[in-house]
Formats: C-alpha cells, sequence, structure tokens
C-alpha cells in the first residue's frame, strides 16, 4: 500500500522582483516522516516554509498539504499545519498557561477540547511544572520548548518548524532536537536547518538545497557518504618561531589547499591550515613539532556548508 503524502509540492517558485529565491522545487514527504531541509543562510528555506503555511504566495507551481491546495482552500491547510518560526513572537508578558489558551481560541480549538489539547502539549514539550511561569522569564531553551508547544496545541498532523535549533546552545539544540525526533512518530515533521551536524539522530531523510535549488533528496546515511569526501576543515595553530620550513612542509601535506601565516608580534606566528580529512589537525601538528617548534595553540574548525553545497550542485548537474 502506497505512502500517504501529507506534502505535495510541484514545481514551486518564488521571485522577489528578479531575484529567485527558490526555483522549480519539486518533493513530497508522507505521513510520519521527519524531514530536514538543509542549506546554507539564503537558500530558500525559510521562504519554501512560508509558501507552505500561507504567509507568502509563489510565482509558479502548486503546493498541497494534508489534501488541501496551499493557494485555493488556504484556510483548511493553515488548520493542519503547526509552524514554528525562526523568529517565533510569543506573548513575553503571559504565563505560559495563558498563552496556550490564547492560541487554542486562536486556532479555533473548541473550549470543552483546549484543557486536554494544552496538558497534552505542556506534557510532551516538557513544560508541565512551567505553566505558570512568565514566558519572559523562561531561558531560551524553555522559550523554544514553548514555540512548539503552540504549534502542537491544535493537534496538527503537519508540523513546519523552522530553525528550531537557533539562538540555542549545543545542549539546548540536542535536548530541542531529541523532542523533535519524539514528535515525529506521531505525525510529519519538516524542518530547516544550516548544519547537516545532527542528520543522522534527528531525520528520516535531508531535502539538500542551494540557492534556490534541491539539490539533493536522500537518507542521512547516504548524504554523509557522498559528502564526506567534500567535507573541508580549518586548523589554526600559534608558534613560537621561524615559520618558513613549516610553511613549506605543510603545503606538502595531502589534501591542503591554502596556507596562510600572520605575525602575532613577540616571534609568535598565527599558521590557518585548509584542507579536507578529519585528521588534518593532527597532521599539522605533528608538522610543527617535527621541526622543533614551540605549538602555543591549536583549534580545528568545520568550514561552512557552503563550502561543499557548490561541489555537490555541481555533480549533481552532471
Amino acid at each position: 500500500m502506497a505512502a500517504v503524502q501529507l506534502i505535495e509540492v510541484q514545481g514551486l517558485t518564488k521571485y522577489y522582483d528578479s531575484r529567485p529565491a527558490i526555483v522549480d522545487l519539486t518533493f513530497s514527504v508522507p505521513r510520519g516522516q521527519v524531514v530536514g531541509f538543509v542549506g546554507p543562510t539564503g537558500a530558500g528555506k525559510s521562504t519554501m516554509m512560508r509558501i507552505l503555511t500561507g504567509y507568502l504566495s509563489a510565482t509558479s507551481g502548486s503546493a498541497w498539504v494534508a489534501g488541501y491546495s496551499v493557494f485555493e482552500q488556504s484556510r483548511e491547510t493553515r488548520k493542519s499545519i503547526g509552524y514554528l518560526p525562526e523568529s517565533a513572537q510569543l506573548y513575553n508578558e503571559m504565563s505560559v498557561e495563558s498563552y496556550m489558551h490564547t492560541m487554542c481560541r486562536l486556532r479555533g480549538v473548541s473550549p470543552r477540547k483546549r484543557r486536554p489539547r494544552i496538558d497534552h502539549a505542556l506534557t510532551v514539550c516538557g513544560l508541565t511544572e512551567r505553566r505558570r511561569d512568565i514566558i519572559g522569564h523562561l531561558s531560551n531553551g524553555l522559550r523554544r520548548r514553548v514555540g512548539l508547544a503552540q504549534a502542537l496545541v491544535h493537534d496538527p498532523q503537519v508540523l513546519l518548524l523552522d530553525e528550531p535549533g537557533a539562538s540555542l546552545d549545543s545542549t539546548q539544540t540536542h535536548e530541542t532536537l531529541q523532542l523533535i525526533r519524539a514528535l515525529g512518530d506521531q505525525r510529519t515533521v519538516v524542518l530547516s536547518s544550516q548544519t547537516l551536524s545532527e542528520v543522522g539522530a534527528t531525520y528520516d531523510r535531508v531535502l539538500l538545497i542551494n540557492d534556490g535549488r534541491l539539490i539533493a533528496d536522500d537518507a542521512p546515511s547516504s548524504l554523509s557518504r557522498r559528502l564526506a569526501g567534500k567535507r573541508r576543515r580549518q586548523v589554526e595553530a600559534v608558534i613560537a618561531g621561524d615559520p618558513v620550513a613549516v610553511d613549506r612542509q605543510l603545503r606538502k601535506l595531502a589534501g591542503v589547499s591554502e596556507v596562510t601565516v600572520t605575525s602575532n608580534g613577540d616571534g609568535e606566528n598565527r599558521l590557518t591550515v585548509t584542507g579536507d580529512g578529519d585528521d588534518l589537525q593532527d597532521a599539522v601538528a605533528r608538522v610543527i613539532v617535527g621541526q622543533g617548534l614551540s605549538l602555543r595553540h591549536l583549534n580545528s574548525r568545520s568550514l561552512a556548508l557552503e563550502v561543499t553545497l557548490p561541489e555537490l550542485a555541481a555533480q549533481e548537474a552532471r
């Protein structure tokens, strides 16, 4: 039996004046799937979310949610969706419970169903003990949970979550993603993100977008394998001593594409090494120590998603 598609998008395109925000997006999402819509800033993720929720019109194309046309049956579509914007505007002077009652009234939840719906949303989001707290007094992590609770309180079939980890620290982001994973057991979830780091733990499927175009639609494990050879790192090292010999040796390392040297003064120099491979930091350290220089500082970071997406887009176009 074929899976029921709760979201159907065909040829969705949106222009702002002459600039394309999204171009010919086509995809579907079945019931009970958690999908990550991943891409760098400006890729078109929020535009797609806002079109599906009825906040924006499209230049061309069609979109259906829970069997309703987004453009011709907007009211029915919005009843089927729970939406968490990237910058959710909460009523900071209200208590959590009062805010949930307000959301129920706005979403048309009948009076007899409001209490059980509020209790359920607060329980699922871990806010039962915070129901009487003033929203403005809560931490960023708890405020994000309030945003999730308001998206759930009318029992929608589809959750659209735009950058749910925005403005959260790593611990809060991890807790929020765990909660979203649990929510996906009962409903269809589409969330946008700029990072692939949580893909394996959160998503069933990844839609990768760049410059408004869908460039990959794959399972997290498959996509990770495809991007593994494209991940680039940048290593920064501070050394004491003459950097000339080290600079020369670093440029010979396999996978290194760029080395820059800047003086910190007092005989210290900062080396910035860009290249491929998870072991780049260890390789840089070995070269420096092997040259007999003092290593004062060393760190490594993954480069932004923008670095890998153009390469993958070029590969998909071939």
